[in-house]
């Protein structure tokens, strides 16, 4: 219980980003994208591969500050560019690659492990940070930031409650011995349900769109989960920190987030391409 209650408290600040969104989440979606990276690279030593955290940071920083600009540009008017953006991509490649030049010391691993780390953790979850700038821009995509947690913690707790209650076929035993495919269904249903409460609450011109974003995020949010078990398996770990009591780190919480994020951003795109914007207010 003593657990439960401290992690309570460590993750109530979490919240309240969420809940302030805006800049505030956005620098938030920074804070958590810097330290999960580094968990990541921290469970790669135990593979002697040794990925470098600093160009981490620092592609993080350009990200985020790309971001900003472009956020600037938008509200004035202007369209986005994604040359900033495509630019990012090869200095990140670059600088990874470069990393190798001491080859006495480095391997060929050390800058994929590198590479991997900024798009699968800084990159993914950078898109959290997009949808709180989105709804900057656009007022009803304000409050749409919580379908990401929906899907992945409500995803989350009802795979486990219903694998518990009613699991008894293995879903990927080599992966995640302990997931069931009633527990993967039963997760899914979760998530529709809770998406479909939320949108009928906070955004009822979009209830069908929360309806499909929980169906998609139920699906895609238990890939992420099951992402981050399979590097456990290789790096040859249990957890990837221990900030959270109870949980392990900051990235064994948000591993199933780092694919609903970008689900949801890109899901909201697709109806602003559409031309659906109009059923919106």
């Amino acid at each position: 219980m003593k657990t439960r209650i401290l992690s309570g408290l460590i993750m109530a600040p979490l919240l309240v980003i969420l809940i302030i969104g805006g800049y505030v989440l956005y620098a938030g979606c920074f804070a958590i994208g810097v330290m999960a990276v580094y968990e990541f690279y921290k469970g790669f030593k135990a593979m002697d591969v040794h990925a470098c955290y600093p160009i981490a940071v620092l592609a993080a920083a350009a990200l985020y500050g790309i971001g900003i600009y472009e956020h600037m540009h938008v509200m004035d008017g202007a369209s986005q560019d994604p040359f900033w953006y495509m630019l990012w991509v090869f200095a990140v490649v670059l600088a990874s690659l470069l990393y190798l030049f001491k080859i006495e010391e480095r391997k060929l691993s050390d800058a994929m492990a590198t590479i991997t780390g900024i798009f699968y953790i800084v990159f993914f979850s950078y898109h959290i940070g997009l949808i709180a700038m989105m709804g900057m821009e656009v007022s009803a995509v304000k409050n749409l930031v919580w379908l990401v947690v929906i899907t992945a913690f409500g995803t989350d707790i009802m795979a486990y409650f219903t694998g518990y209650a009613f699991g008894k076929h293995k879903l990927c035993p080599k992966i995640s011995p302990k997931k069931t495919i009633e527990g993967a269904v039963g997760g899914t249903l979760g998530s529709i349900i809770l998406c479909g409460i939320f949108g009928f609450f906070f955004a009822k011109p979009l209830l069908v769109h929360c309806l499909i974003i929980g169906l998609l995020g139920g699906i895609i949010s238990q890939f992420g989960d099951l992402t981050a078990s399979i590097f456990k398996r290789k790096m040859g770990i249990k957890d990837y920190g221990n900030l959270i009591p109870g949980h392990g780190g900051i990235l064994d919480r948000f591993d199933s987030v780092l694919f609903t994020g970008p689900l949801v951003y890109y899901y909201l795109n697709a109806l602003m391409v559409f031309g659906t914007t109009g059923t919106w207010a």
